[in-house]
């Protein structure tokens, strides 16, 4: 049975007493990575701020190891939960060392004096982030990449259960973002924390999230594991996408096809017809792909950004009719591209399009683009 550690029950958040989302119900299990997605203003931040006892609960209620949210000390609390906010802070006169340390302040005394173990932690956080050669620098003197990496390792610190996170991944580069998210993906399955995070990648949260929180209007617009939620026509409706599509076969964000009938024809398989297409597409040339099978890799672009993609039945040779079907296409186009296709019994009809644009003079190599 499922151990549940983090549950939204019934939960409205907002401002000023005025729910902006109602109705949330949610269940975490411990060592579960939770990524909330949707348009800016949608209220990812909201619900992470009202989570974390920074809004008050409009409604509803949050649990956390099956207690109460507001029958939580602030103390004790801070040794469950730990929070790194998208506010970029700006201590005075801290090293990254120093603001490490403020994570060890809930298992202190008054005085807030760190005892050799907590010191230990300290170094011990440090390392786990890759940053402990930053430990004496200024921290309003480091980069952001690097600012990061010492808030995440003041909320480890902590020895949080939980570990809150709004779009940790903004002002980082591609190395960083991806070595932040690796940071995460560990601690969530080495040491069971729950991760709760808020992303604008779409693509990054649909890799390393166990669970999607799709944020839109004033409902959960929809919820679920990753696998259910990447679908190209439910993520064109989230994020009202009419300029270009989200293809979940690559994970990626793809422009609009070029408009108009194909002046191009890309012969291709097996990935050879990838970056042709996106040439023909950075040039306004609209194209048709063929003849590809459903399964292929190429097919998964094609059926994007080409203007027509002629197909065969996977795993099935090549027919005539399908042949024909081509050759129609193919001679309405300025220029017939063999992006390098091998040629087997298959789809050794192949050979007879490639002859056939060869003979009308219209064949051309992919590196002539």
């Amino acid at each position: 049975m499922a151990e549940y550690y983090v549950k939204l029950e019934q939960l409205s958040v907002g401002y000023q007493g005025k729910a902006l989302i109602k109705d949330i119900n949610i269940a975490v299990e411990k060592g579960e990575i939770v990524t909330l997605i949707g348009p800016n203003g949608a209220g990812k931040s909201t619900i992470l701020k009202s989570i974390t006892r920074q809004l008050a609960l409009i409604g509803g209620n949050v649990y956390f190891d099956q207690k109460k949210l507001n029958q939580y000390s602030y103390q004790d609390l801070s040794k469950k939960l730990a929070v790194v906010l998208t506010d970029r802070m700006r201590p005075e006169l801290m090293t990254c060392h120093d603001v490490v340390a403020t994570g060890r302040y809930p298992y202190t005394g008054r005085l807030g004096i760190l005892s050799v173990e907590d010191e230990n932690k300290v170094e011990e956080a440090m390392r786990a982030v890759h940053a402990e050669d930053l430990g004496s620098r200024d921290f309003n003197a480091i980069s952001d990449g690097q600012r990061q990496r010492v808030l995440l390792a003041r909320a480890i610190c902590q020895e949080p259960e939980v570990i809150i996170l709004d779009e940790p991944t903004s002002f980082l580069d591609v190395r960083h973002k991806l070595e932040l998210l690796s940071i995460l993906r560990n601690m969530a399955k080495s040491k069971k924390i729950t991760v709760i995070m808020s992303l604008h990648e779409i693509d990054l949260a649909m890799k390393v999230s166990d669970k999607i929180i799709c944020v839109k209007g004033d409902h959960i617009f929809r919820y679920g594991d990753p696998d259910e939620i990447f679908d190209e026509a439910m993520l064109r409706d989230l994020y009202d996408i009419d300029n270009g599509y989200f293809d979940p076969a690559f994970g990626s964000i793809e422009l609009p096809a070029p408009e108009g009938s194909p002046r191009a024809f890309v012969i291709s398989s097996g990935g050879s017809g990838l970056s042709v297409y996106r040439r023909l597409q950075k040039k306004g040339i609209p194209f048709a792909a063929g003849i590809l099978y459903p399964n292929d890799i190429d097919y998964q672009l094609a059926r994007l950004l080409a203007a027509e993609v002629i197909c065969e039945e996977p795993f099935m040779p090549i027919t005539e009719s399908t042949l024909e079907k081509a050759k129609a296409v193919m001679a309405g186009c300025e220029m017939v591209i063999n992006a390098g296709v091998p040629i087997g019994e298959a789809n050794r009809l192949l050979a007879d399009l490639i002859r056939e644009a060869e003979e009308a003079g219209k064949l051309k190599s992919a590196d002539s683009l």
